[in-house]
């Protein structure tokens, strides 16, 4: 795995005659975080299919480091083994009866030797932190566990950028730890992590980029200029996450200086307590 960056340019595309997103254009560094954000039926998942190829644009393209995505059975098969999709849902992704073989999928697919599918396999369920249950029925695990086993399979493809729908939705806190924590470990492997969320405060915490989906298209930028926008996130049916909304309250009693905007919970505290020492 190696950084390469991704972009959609200008795409637009539509279903039952509605077009879902209208000249959006998104960019992926490589190496940054970049976070997804929108109301249900916004088109952020449309987006992330586009990206990895699932779905064709009406007009626009994706690039991959500058080139061209190409629609072609051989364009896309190159294109899937840089860039892969995690659904929201690990059940539309898991078929196989156990662990090991519904991550094996993909790699024996490629026609790759017994040996290097067995060391992809194994290298992803340590990646993901769950090489313990590389024997288990798929339909004895957690949500949670099933989660990751899915990511494990797109990461046993050894992607240069992992596209994750939705990664936290329906986990509880500690495997919302746990999943993060696997996507920490990614990165240190030289993966670039596009994630889609509902969680403003975690997209201004986590990201380097956000990019919010309104209107068919894309507003994106730096995580606290963009997510302190409070008309365009209500356009969005979002709201301004709650460190900068609880700071703009703080400066408007005198309590901070205007100008501070804290990405979470910590650099607030620091911002209290710098106050306090003035």
């Amino acid at each position: 795995m190696s950084h390469r960056s991704l972009a959609a340019r200008a795409i637009t595309v539509g279903y039952d005659g509605r077009d879902v997103l209208r000249g959006a254009s998104l960019d992926v560094p490589a190496g940054r975080r970049t976070a997804i954000l929108g109301a249900n039926g916004s088109g952020k998942t449309t987006l992330l299919r586009c990206l990895a190829g699932a779905v064709t644009p009406a007009s626009g393209a994706v690039e991959l480091d500058g080139e061209a995505l190409r629609h072609t059975r051989s364009g896309l098969r190159a294109h899937r083994q840089e860039v892969q999709l995690v659904l929201q849902d690990p059940d539309d992704q898991l078929f196989s009866a156990d662990v090991y073989r519904d991550v094996a999928y993909g790699p024996a697919n490629l026609g790759l030797p017994a040996a290097e599918v067995r060391e992809r396999v194994e290298s992803a369920l340590t990646l993901l932190g769950i090489d313990g249950l590389s024997r288990r029925p798929v339909h004895q695990l957690s949500y949670g566990e099933r989660k990751r086993v899915a990511t494990a399979g797109a990461v046993a493809m050894r992607p240069c950028v992992l596209l994750l729908d939705e990664p936290t939705a329906g986990l509880d806190p500690r495997a919302e730890v746990e999943m993060f924590d696997a996507v920490s470990r990614l990165e240190s492997a030289h993966t670039t992590v596009v994630l889609s969320t509902h969680d403003v405060a975690l997209a201004l915490d986590w990201a380097h980029s956000v990019a919010v989906v309104v209107d068919g298209t894309v507003v994106q930028g730096d995580p606290v200029t963009v997510l302190s926008d409070a008309e365009l996130l209500a356009r969005a049916r979002l709201h301004v996450p709650w460190p900068l909304a609880l700071a703009a309250e703080l400066a408007a009693d005198g309590v901070l200086p205007p100008d501070v905007r804290p990405r979470n919970a910590a650099e607030l505290r620091r911002a209290l307590t710098a106050g306090r020492v003035q």
